[in-house]
């Protein structure tokens, strides 16, 4: 089985079935973990429909769909914040297909899509609780650096300069 990873536009139903997964996840993880319960239904239909992902549209944005033998397996997202930095978000794989290489291509394809719209600089942030998330960013060459946001679940915040 081979990885691809492509463009894919931000309301088609493939990424609308792997948004839905990857914030199920990392809700679940939270609530989990702070609340000892998991996400409300009615609340996850609220998150989704606040950040359909226009954002990471062109011409300042990019979704992209990892596709593992050709199933739809992970997303990554990149929007410009100026003209030269990106952020890197929506970075998320199917459980099955983790520790199969898919992440740090993923990761590296939106770098290079964050270079293609003139992003010197990306930009990230994180959770406390996804360790496996901060591993990977550090393994990729990004290093933890200030907060360059005010997410109230941001606990952690990368950087890397895009050469």
């Amino acid at each position: 089985m081979t990885w691809t990873v492509a463009p894919e536009p931000y309301d088609s139903p493939v990424a609308a079935a792997l948004w839905r997964a990857y914030y199920t996840e990392v809700s679940d993880r939270w609530y989990l973990l702070h609340e000892g319960r998991r996400t409300d239904p009615d609340e996850l239909e609220r998150e989704i429909a606040e950040q359909p992902g226009a954002d990471l549209a062109p011409p300042g944005g990019q979704l992209l769909v990892a596709r593992y033998g050709g199933e739809p397996a992970g997303t990554a997202g990149v929007r410009l914040l100026d003209d030269t930095t990106a952020e890197l978000t929506r970075v998320f794989l199917h459980e099955p297909m983790r520790g199969k290489g898919g992440a740090a291509l993923l990761v590296r394809a939106a770098e290079d899509t964050a270079r293609g719209l003139g992003a010197r600089r990306m930009v990230l942030d994180t959770r406390g609780d996804l360790v496996e998330a901060r591993a990977l960013y550090t393994r990729l060459g990004y290093e933890e650096t200030a907060p360059h946001n005010d997410d109230k679940y941001a606990e952690h915040w990368f950087a890397k300069h895009l050469t």
